[in-house]
């Protein structure tokens, strides 16, 4: 099995669109656990397997083509199937007095933190990926009624560009099937949310 080991380019650029009309383009599915990973196997709908062994802390983006063959007017390209991240914003707070925004903080973090959800902070806005079903994670920011925080939920593939690498494999990394943000494993019990 040949190892694909560098991106040749990404069909979102200019020069890449007009080559990827005219070829057959076949996709590589990767759900955001994988994505975050530099070695991997995939299986595209085709059937066919790719084995992709990038440098270490490469960052995929998606549209990342692997293999584009010219004379056969065929494309490899990796498909990014990101989820939707909870945005809470504490702009609003920015007003407030000192206290106000400590007390804010804290009580949206023990909010976030109860539920063992991963967030990102940047500037004045917390990035939660949806670990659980959206309405869950409305209902919680809903019970909370935390004064001065509105949130919304945005495609994840929107968040990504406000992001360093290091905090997309933190917001995206450790929700896939494999990782413990629902379940954790103590001594004498499982606990599980």
């Amino acid at each position: 099995m040949k190892i694909y080991t560098e991106i040749t380019g990404n069909l979102h650029a200019p020069e890449w669109k007009a080559r990827a009309k005219e070829a057959d383009v076949e996709y590589l599915d990767l759900d955001q656990w994988t994505a975050q990973k530099s070695r991997f196997v995939v299986k595209s709908a085709r059937g066919n397997e790719y084995a992709v062994a990038l440098a270490r802390h490469s960052q995929l983006h998606d549209g990342d083509i692997i293999e584009y063959l010219p004379e056969e007017r065929r494309i490899v390209a990796l498909r990014i199937c990101l989820s939707d991240v909870l945005v809470a914003d504490l702009g609003a707070l920015s007003e407030q007095n000192p206290e106000t925004i400590i007390h804010t903080a804290v009580e949206l973090g023990h909010a976030i933190g109860n539920q063992h959800w991963p967030a990102v902070v940047k500037g004045t806005k917390v990035y939660v990926p949806l670990t659980v079903d959206r309405k869950v994670m409305d209902s919680v920011m809903r019970t909370h009624r935390i004064e001065d925080v509105s949130w919304s939920f945005q495609p994840g593939s929107e968040v990504i560009p406000y992001l360093a690498p290091h905090e997309i494999r933190r917001l995206f990394g450790g929700t896939g099937p494999d990782s413990d943000v629902h379940h954790h494993r103590h001594p004498d019990y499982e606990h599980a949310h």
